[in-house]
């Protein structure tokens, strides 16, 4: 990989890992999800009105990024409904990028070579080992489905936003619509499914995630995004879900969570694929 994609993929990596911490911390999480999905609404609609239109062979790809996002956000939360965050998240994350490069190789005919199939794998395994070894929940069956559902919609979005953006005139400016009506469309998916009051509740309980969190989120993912369009969109993604690695030091540090052998293990299994990303 470009030395430039790569160290500003972990440049944005840096910033996951503090929107991300920001929303594990919150009691509610609906409410700190739909902050983050609310809040990319002013940076989206400042860019719609400042970049160029995203082109019409990016329509369809729009269209479908949307509607993959939808299945993402409301499987994430029914994985946090029935598993704690530190149980789901790592799974979910760490299974998109996998899921991603089996659906290049079986079905988009990508090539990678054998160095980088083992960097993305390390990276993922170090990922999910943080979330399948969390907890004793009697529904960890459960558990483990729904957050391989929600990684499975990440692994979609995340090629869907990929060839999108390459044939766009804007990265901004493609994010900014798909974003802009994602986040129009999940508040009416809350309210269907019984979560209400869920725009009051995010301006009186989460104003500093939908501000500080949402900017920072939608910013990562345009880096993101781009990322996608001058490397292999798995190489990318694995690369992202490092994020993971810098909420550990986040929590140790600023949250006084503990580091075990587990966590050591993944960051170890985390920084060799990182290594074999760069090096190969």
């Amino acid at each position: 990989m470009d030395s430039t994609v790569f160290f500003i993929i972990l440049l944005a990596t840096i910033m996951h890992a503090i929107w991300n911490a920001m929303v594990k911390h919150h009691p509610d999480k609906a409410v700190a999800v739909a902050a983050i999905i609310l809040g990319h609404l002013p940076l989206s609609i400042a860019c719609i009105v400042y970049f160029p239109l995203p082109g019409r062979e990016s329509i369809p790809y729009i269209i479908a990024s949307v509607i993959i996002h939808q299945g993402y956000q409301w499987y994430m939360l029914n994985s946090y409904k029935i598993g704690d965050y530190t149980n789901v998240y790592p799974i979910f994350r760490g299974f998109g990028p996998l899921f991603a490069t089996l659906i290049s190789i079986i079905f988009l005919g990508v090539v990678f070579k054998v160095t980088s199939l083992i960097s993305i794998l390390l990276i993922c395994a170090g990922i999910i080992l943080l979330g399948v070894f969390a907890s004793k929940n009697n529904n960890q069956f459960k558990v483990i489905k729904y957050s391989l559902l929600t990684g499975s919609f990440i692994g979609l979005y995340s090629l869907i936003d990929g060839y999108g953006a390459r044939i766009s005139f804007s990265v901004i400016s493609y994010i900014s619509f798909s974003f802009l009506f994602s986040s129009l469309i999940f508040p009416i998916i809350l309210k269907l499914n019984n979560y209400d009051n869920i725009i009051t509740k995010v301006f009186k309980d989460a104003k500093l995630i939908f501000w500080v969190g949402g900017s920072l989120s939608f910013i990562i993912y345009i880096i993101v995004v781009w990322g996608f369009t001058k490397a292999p969109i798995p190489l990318v993604a694995a690369l992202r879900e490092t994020s993971i690695f810098f909420s550990i030091f986040i929590g140790y540090f600023f949250l006084k969570e503990t580091i075990n052998i587990k966590k050591i293990l993944s960051i170890l299994l985390i920084l060799i694929g990182v290594i074999g990303i760069k090096i190969f």
